[in-house]
């Protein structure tokens, strides 16, 4: 048998092909420096002197550099509490949301010849994604159970997202059936299943609705407002927004009331922004690798 081999160098993409690459980069990057142009806008902004930006000179670089902006926001000790609930909330949230994602999910992916009562479940939490009570009637759940004015006030509502519990659970169907089975003659059970075989063959997901959680808490505000009543309770975003949309200026010294004069709103929210956006730019390439699907590729050999 005579064997042929065609060298890379005679294989030539077609003109079409490669139009199309070209066309699509360029459109992609005008896409991307269209996307940054505003964020690069509200940086420059946040650095900029405040007549700078009142006069609308501000572009695309800080006129007159200054820290007034971010000395504002920062002055106050409120603004380290906030900051530390924020990140308490962060970290208990997740961490409660992911528990019951994870024992949610799991037995919601099994067959219905294996959980026979999956579908009553299924629709009960679905139920729940159409229909709500509203806000007053959770007001009055969260007030009643006696954790209102708690950090468990800002965790406990949302406990339950039943959208990223659909977003696990598909991903366990998705698993190879071959590998439960093989554990279970090995005499391992569901926990071990779990624990030793489903989550870590699921970090992509798991990285994905860890991301989705962290960063609902983190900007979440509506909630501090209505079950917080002492504002030293706030959590950071509710804080910023406090202070952006009803400064008390009542409460300012004569040095606070001076540096306020000479601060222009459009400054403070500029910096607020990027305040806010750190902790989600810290977090976020951490947990971008593992945005992949194929994770469990090779795991079930045949």
């Amino acid at each position: 048998m005579i064997k042929y081999k065609v060298s890379k160098h005679c294989v030539h993409e077609p003109i079409s092909r490669k139009t199309f690459v070209i066309i699509n980069y360029l459109f992609l990057t005008g896409v991307t420096i269209v996307s940054l142009m505003p964020l690069v806008n509200i940086l420059a902004m946040s650095f900029s002197d405040t007549l700078a930006v009142a006069a609308n000179e501000v572009k695309f670089w800080p006129v007159g550099f200054t820290f007034t902006s971010y000395s504002h926001v920062i002055a106050n000790a409120t603004f380290y509490t906030s900051f530390l609930i924020s990140v308490k909330r962060a970290v208990l949230g997740v961490s409660i949301n992911m528990i019951l994602s994870i024992l949610a999910a799991y037995p919601l992916s099994k067959a219905d010849s294996v959980f026979r009562a999956r579908k009553f479940y299924v629709w009960v939490f679905m139920f729940t994604m159409v229909f709500s009570g509203g806000v007053v009637p959770l007001f009055m759940v969260v007030k009643y159970t006696h954790i209102y004015n708690t950090i468990w006030a800002l965790i406990f509502p949302g406990a339950v997202n039943v959208f990223n519990i659909l977003i696990l659970m598909n991903f366990f169907r998705e698993l190879p059936g071959e590998i439960e089975e093989s554990a279970f003659i090995d005499g391992a059970g569901h926990w071990t299943i779990l624990f030793k075989i489903y989550l870590p063959l699921a970090k992509a997901a798991l990285a994905t609705l860890v991301l989705f959680f962290f960063v609902e808490h983190w900007n979440s505000w509506f909630d501090g407002l209505i079950y917080m009543s002492n504002k030293e309770r706030y959590p950071l975003q509710t804080y910023l927004q406090s202070i952006l949309a009803i400064p008390d200026v009542s409460k300012m010294t004569p040095q606070e009331l001076e540096a306020f004069g000479k601060i222009n709103i459009r400054s403070i929210k500029a910096a607020e922004i990027f305040i806010a956006a750190v902790p989600i730019l810290a977090v976020y390439p951490f947990l971008q690798k593992y945005f992949t699907k194929g994770i469990v590729l090779g795991s079930v050999k045949g």
